[in-house]
């Protein structure tokens, strides 16, 4: 084979090794972009895994983004390629590999979301796990047919440069409050809503209406008024909810824990929750329908007076920060959330769009239930 023919080839493999470079920043830069919308929904995905907690969430899903990006940019730029820079992004796809078949092994190849783009590109575990092989063979291939520019010098502090930007980017486009220290009381003293829920209520209520009343009247009144409560299904022994140390709505702390109470989780931006709400508010205009309370999560909060204006009226609502959020919904919820309560039980409860979603139906049926 003449040398023509090799520094052809040589000079192929050469083009091909910057195409694929450029594939690969697109990758990774695309994958970056794709966790930061939402960038919450991420955060979530880390706990759910049990990787760690909503405390620490923020700063490694931020990390990791920042590192992913960095990586992305560094592909396409000279310094460090084949010594650090190549090894660094084989490195960190192999790590990915082995977290993916964990996942695999635990939960199935084709089951649930991998997470690699986000929500805005739903892969399975196995879908992943192919990508990431085929994106460390082509980085080997690229790795072999790069060679080192003896007449330039590398320069680590460009590497350094890339790696701050893009790591400073990501908390100042995503700023998020560290996790405040647990206190026994993290609600302010404010007034207390009563609730009329329960007989007994009903009963003193009638007393209080009936004290002008002449003496004769007022027995026979409170009298049928017994006789008519005694029927009422007090529901279950009461008990304390997890929802309940956070039932400010306004500046009224309400006892979420007496009689029955529909308590939702909605995002303003979402219109699974925007249609479930409206559902609600239709429902509470019949008599007796439980009283419906709405945590929302500090998302796209600007959008709350809309989210009300489709829904057809206000109904009583509190934000939480997302950690907060996530963490009162509990382990595998999502939005919407719809939990119907007695007493502060749980009887009933619906979160997101699939098989466990909301259906007017099936709150009817639960509520009309003896």
């Amino acid at each position: 084979m003449n040398q023509n023919k090799l520094n052809f080839i040589a000079m192929n493999k050469q083009n091909i090794s910057l195409v694929i470079r450029f594939l690969i920043f697109v990758l990774f830069v695309f994958s970056a972009v794709a966790k930061m919308f939402p960038i919450w929904a991420f955060e979530k995905q880390l706990v759910d895994l049990g990787l760690m907690s909503w405390c620490w969430a923020p700063y490694f899903s931020r990390a990791l983004i920042a590192l992913e990006l960095a990586l992305g940019v560094m592909i396409i730029q000279p310094h460090y390629l084949k010594r650090i820079v190549i090894p660094a992004t084989i490195g960190l796809l192999v790590v990915f590999c082995a977290h993916l078949t964990i996942e695999m092994v635990k939960h199935g190849a084709m089951n649930g979301n991998c997470g690699c783009f986000g929500q805005l590109l739903p892969m399975t575990p196995l879908e992943a796990f192919i990508k990431n092989v085929v994106t460390i063979v082509l980085l080997m291939f690229v790795y072999k047919n790069t060679t080192d520019d003896k007449k330039s010098k590398d320069r680590f502090s460009v590497l350094l440069v890339i790696w701050l930007i893009c790591t400073l980017l990501m908390y100042v486009l995503f700023p998020f409050c560290p996790c405040a220290k647990a206190t026994n009381n993290p609600l302010p003293a404010v007034e207390v809503e009563e609730i009329v829920d329960d007989a007994s209520a009903v009963t003193n209520t009638g007393k209080d209406v009936l004290g002008a009343l002449p003496g004769d009247t007022v027995k026979a009144t409170i009298d049928t008024l017994k006789k008519d409560t005694a029927t009422v299904d007090p529901g279950p022994a009461k008990v304390k909810s997890r929802f309940n140390d956070y039932a400010i709505f306004g500046d009224k702390k309400v006892n979420i824990d007496n009689g029955k109470k529909i308590v939702c989780f909605f995002a303003a931006g979402c219109d699974h929750c925007q249609n479930t709400a409206k559902t609600l508010v239709k429902l509470s205009k019949n008599p007796g329908f439980p009283k419906v309370y709405i945590f929302f999560m500090d998302e796209e909060t600007f959008k709350i007076p809309e989210f009300f204006q489709y829904a057809g009226a206000q109904l009583p609502y509190r934000v939480l920060d997302i950690p907060t959020f996530w963490t009162v919904l509990g382990d595998g919820g999502s939005t919407p959330g719809v939990f119907y309560m007695w007493n502060g039980n749980i009887v009933k409860n619906w979160v997101g769009i699939d098989e466990k979603a909301f259906k007017e139906s099936d709150l009817l049926q639960v509520l009309n239930k003896k």
